[in-house]
């Protein structure tokens, strides 16, 4: 898939603020030197606004789309966030890593750690689809996804226009073992009852379960769909989604993180290094 398959109203044109700040966040993607959110008050004051800064910034990228990231998919970050509904973020092909695998301090900005269910597509997914639909079309893996974004002092202050415009906050999306979903559990319902522990270190640090993710992770995939969907950018075979976190974020420090789940999905192994 290229990097932008849009229709008219996707490729909307931005305003000289918007681009000014699609600019400004890819230059920060490159540098990795962080932006001020005061600085930009105003530009992005609602969703259609957000989700044209973000497209700019995906082309600018210059990079296949290998997924999205959906966030705020439990009531209690949607209330951090001042929201009602979910968003999501475009992640390009190579932010995508399997597990296990070392990322380097000076990849990232001020990442956190989520556990999170990831699905790939196997055939192209439609709004028509059942979540049984979804089931049998796609892979399922563990997942640690990795929050990052391009401004300073982000979570949990930064706005939730500002999230949208900015890839939904991505980083990196590190995930285990793909298997057929609808082999490895046997309804729709037993997606909603996985448990998940996160570890650092060997330390336990908290537990989380998928019933956070909008009650079943099939229906934060369902509504990814459903809203690429109606913006023109269907979501295609091959394509992965990070679909959203059992619990709230960990600061993503130095050292080795482990996540281990439950219901045969297995683990997730990541080490933070300092070079």
């Amino acid at each position: 898939m290229e990097v932008t398959l849009m229709t008219e109203q996707a490729t909307m044109t931005l305003s000289e603020k918007e681009t000014k700040l699609a600019n400004a966040l890819f230059h920060a993607y490159q540098t990795h030197e962080p932006l001020k959110e005061a600085d930009y008050n105003g530009v992005v004051s609602d969703e259609n606004a957000a989700y044209r800064v973000q497209r700019k910034l995906t082309a600018l990228k210059n990079e296949a789309v290998g997924g999205y990231k959906v966030s705020l998919t439990s009531q209690q970050t949607q209330d951090m966030f001042d929201s009602d509904s979910p968003l999501y973020g475009a992640q390009v092909k190579s932010h995508f890593v399997q597990s296990p695998v070392t990322l380097h301090r000076n990849e990232l900005m001020a990442p956190l750690a989520e556990v999170e269910m990831l699905f790939t597509a196997k055939e192209d997914l439609s709004a028509n689809d059942s979540l049984a639909d979804l089931m049998r079309k796609t892979k399922v893996a563990a997942a640690v996804e990795v929050p990052d974004s391009r401004f300073s002092d982000w979570f949990p202050s930064l706005s939730k226009y500002m999230v949208m415009a900015d890839a939904a906050v991505g980083g990196f999306v590190v995930y285990g073992q793909e298997m057929d979903t609808n082999l490895l559990f046997d309804n729709v319902d037993d997606l909603a009852n996985v448990k998940c522990t996160l570890f650092h270190d060997g330390k336990e640090l908290k537990d989380g379960a998928s019933s956070e993710v909008l009650g079943n992770p099939l229906n934060s995939l369902h509504w990814l769909v459903e809203k690429l969907e109606s913006q023109g950018m269907p979501l295609t075979a091959g394509q992965r989604v990070s679909s959203g976190t059992f619990l709230l974020p960990e600061s993503l420090s130095k050292g080795a993180w482990k996540a281990i789940f439950d219901k045969g999905l297995g683990a997730v192994f990541l080490n933070v290094a300092d070079d």
